[in-house]
């Protein structure tokens, strides 16, 4: 009895399941003065960012994803759309020269085709975005990867007629054979809805009928819906306004996730962008994080979680366009802050890369190690600490309260010291380091003072 219910409990913990809401990214590379791909990734660990959005297939980035324990999504530009609409084939050739030699080692879990497509560019074909989505799913459900990689695209607020009142929102009329083809797909394919949401831009273009902190997600005091639902943000606003829009065309009744692609605050502008400052910058995206860190859904549908990409990783300084465009990144290009914002967590790995930018990277060695992921849900973190220092045979003496690990009195570093024991007892394979989906293998070792990790 006792065997079993220790491989029960084995298999539990094993098992690649995840109950943790994650906090995306959005990282751009329009500037010439932008770190290596590699120290990103490696920095990246360093923070409670745990997926990772570009806007092309650069290799060198997605080589330095790899083993990071970051999900990566790429992207089709939107000039490469034509070409992969016209044949399976071309999809083909696409996905085999562009991703297929970075996995499994680098995680990629979406493809986005095109960023903006249907509103960027009137010369482009809305029919070949839809034809180039189904040639890339096709390619990923014959190579077995459609339940991994999913296919979608990110839209901007401009694919609606009308925004406000979110419960009667609608698309663009000459779009909706389109969206209606769009939405079918992902509904048959369990992708997402992406939406570039900003309400920077809706408070920016009418500051007389725009409340700025209702724009800044802070409106204690909400906007009232005619069919009563009350917003105290303006994204909150935004996504319902999406969701209303799909309901319009026949979708309502479907699961359909709504996945905000990008959303942020400029920390400088043009002279007229008065509201482009740090202190409006550092205000919305510490809500932003929040709010993609809550669980929560919104007014409409206050049980669905809303994953969220903050745009930007950094300033781009050869970005086209106006300076606020130019000044929506979080970090400048040498590693300074523009402005504070907590992307800090309790006992990473590498935990003060980001101070450390500007200098030397660390190199990758052979020695490699298993930590708990910086937003890893503590009720499952517990479960593993117990398994670990109990039937899966961990000496976890060190992190009992007269130990070199003790400090800090922390589950989440415990629990991290278990799981990297349990991880080099048992061989190091990338199974051994999953625990239910709060496994994280790094490069970087994470011994601390007198706080020694073992390893192989």
């Amino acid at each position: 009895m006792a065997l079993h219910l220790f491989h029960l409990l084995l298999f539990l913990l094993l098992s690649p399941l995840s109950y943790v809401s994650s906090v995306g990214i959005n990282y751009g590379t329009l500037g010439n003065n932008l770190p290596s791909p590699k120290k990103v990734a490696q920095l990246l660990q360093s923070t409670l960012i745990d997926k990772v959005k570009i806007y092309d297939t650069n290799p060198d980035i997605l080589e330095a994803f790899s083993n990071t324990g970051v999900d990566l999504i790429v992207a089709v530009e939107n000039y490469h759309v034509a070409n992969i609409s016209k044949d399976a084939a071309a999809a083909d050739d696409w996905f085999a020269t562009r991703v297929q030699p970075f996995i499994p080692a680098t995680s990629i879990v979406a493809v986005c085709v095109g960023n903006e497509y249907l509103t960027s560019d009137d010369n482009l074909d809305p029919d070949a975005l839809v034809q180039a989505m189904q040639n890339l799913h096709a390619v990923l459900l014959k190579r077995g990867l459609d339940r991994k990689i999913k296919v979608t695209t990110p839209h901007s607020m401009a694919v609606l007629a009308s925004s406000f009142p979110p419960s009667a929102s609608t698309f663009a009329t000459k779009l909706i054979p389109t969206m209606s083809s769009i939405v079918g797909f992902l509904a048959d394919t369990g992708a997402p809805f992406m939406v570039n949401a900003y309400p920077y831009f809706a408070y920016r273009d009418n500051p007389s009928t725009v409340d700025l902190e209702y724009a800044l997600l802070g409106n204690s005091t909400g906007v009232h819906d005619p069919k009563g639902y009350i917003y105290h943000n303006m994204l909150d606003a935004q996504i319902d306004a999406v969701r209303s829009a799909i309901d319009a065309i026949g979708f309502g009744n479907l699961s359909m996730k709504i996945t905000v692609s990008e959303s942020g605050w400029p920390s400088k502008g043009d002279p007229e962008d008065t509201a482009a400052i740090p202190n409006n910058a550092k205000t919305y995206n510490t809500r932003l994080i929040e709010r993609a860190q809550s669980n929560k859904g919104t007014p409409m549908k206050p049980k669905d979680n809303i994953e969220i990409f903050v745009f930007a990783l950094f300033n781009e300084n050869k970005k086209p366009g106006g300076a606020s465009e130019r000044n929506f990144g979080i970090f400048n290009g040498d590693g300074s802050k523009v402005y504070e914002v907590d992307l800090s967590c309790e006992f990473c790995s590498n935990g003060d890369a980001f101070e450390k930018m500007s200098t030397s990277g660390q190199v990758r060695g052979p020695s490699v190690w298993c930590v708990a992921k910086p937003h890893a849900d503590e009720k499952v973190l517990q479960s593993v600490l117990d398994f670990c220092c109990g039937p899966g045979g961990v000496d976890c003496r060190e992190v009992y309260e007269s130990g070199k690990c003790f400090e800090p009195d922390k589950l989440h570093a415990h629990a991290s010291y278990a799981m990297n024991a349990y991880y080099q007892m048992h061989g190091r394979n990338y199974w051994n380091c999953d625990f239910k989906g709060t496994g994280l293998v790094t490069f970087s070792d994470p011994s601390y003072g007198t706080c020694r990790y073992r390893q192989q």
